[in-house]
């Protein structure tokens, strides 16, 4: 099914880049949905992604399935490291959604901080996962500075605006999913991809929580520094909410 509908919406996307640019940045979340209905997975969401254009949404990454998820809610473009422009696959995938594929080994980002800066420029959202890889899901990796520098351009005079949200997986089959059973979602370290997928095509329905929380600015801080510690943790405490049972009471 999923090799069905991603074959057959391959060519709508590609005509849509060509021929209709709005109709090719809201329609891979229809294709995500439909991806996310074929492997058993349910979205819940918190909050309201920032409207208008030009948002660098901030995210906590655990695995590819965030694309899936995060695609299905929010309307833009991924930040994407660059060896996976060249996966089979994943990586037309992530072209025809119009990713931004940056080198993190490179020490200078002048030249990926433009590219970021010009498509904020142009209207478009981002989304960024600034651990620089995925994790458990249990807890988080520190955020890299260096990946907010998008956040220091200034659209008309007025600084980009940075939503930070929150990504986790709650529950799988009804039954609250603990440490035992996060590595079944989360792919991390030296995972093989075809493993992990075909064991996940098969765990049932399982619940994924997206909250969003309120956006913020650079100049709330004074630097990319400041503004990723800030992001950090409050995605950081979203999380720990989230796995606890917490932000489902609360909300």
């Amino acid at each position: 099914m999923f090799a069905g509908v991603t074959l057959a919406l391959i060519p709508i996307q590609m005509a849509a880049l060509k021929l209709n640019r709005s109709f090719a940045s809201n329609f891979p979340a229809v294709y995500h949905r439909l991806v996310l209905r074929i492997l058993g997975f349910r979205v819940t969401q918190y909050g309201a992604p920032q409207a208008g254009s030009g948002t660098l949404f901030v995210v906590n990454h655990i695995s590819y399935l965030d694309v899936e998820v995060l695609g299905s809610v929010i309307c833009g473009s991924f930040i994407a490291k660059s060896d996976v422009k060249s996966w089979p696959l994943f990586g037309l995938l992530a072209r025809l959604q119009r990713s931004v594929f940056v080198d993190r080994r490179v020490r200078s980002t002048a030249g990926q901080r433009d590219s970021l800066t010009q498509r904020l420029a142009e209207g478009d959202s981002l989304i960024l996962f600034p651990e620089g890889t995925s994790h458990d899901g249990t807890r988080m990796l520190p955020f890299k500075s260096s990946l907010f520098s998008a956040a220091e351009l200034r659209l008309d005079g007025r600084p980009v605006t940075v939503q930070p949200v929150t990504i986790a997986y709650v529950r799988m089959n009804g039954m609250p999913m603990g440490r035992d059973e996060r590595p079944y979602i989360a792919w991390y370290g030296d995972m093989a991809l075809a493993g992990h997928l075909w064991t996940l095509a098969g765990l049932g329905v399982t619940e994924a929580v997206v909250q969003f929380h309120p956006p913020v600015t650079i100049d709330q801080f004074g630097s990319r520094k400041a503004l990723a510690a800030h992001c950090e943790q409050v995605i950081g405490q979203g999380l720990a909410a989230a796995n606890s049972g917490r932000l489902a009471a609360a909300s």
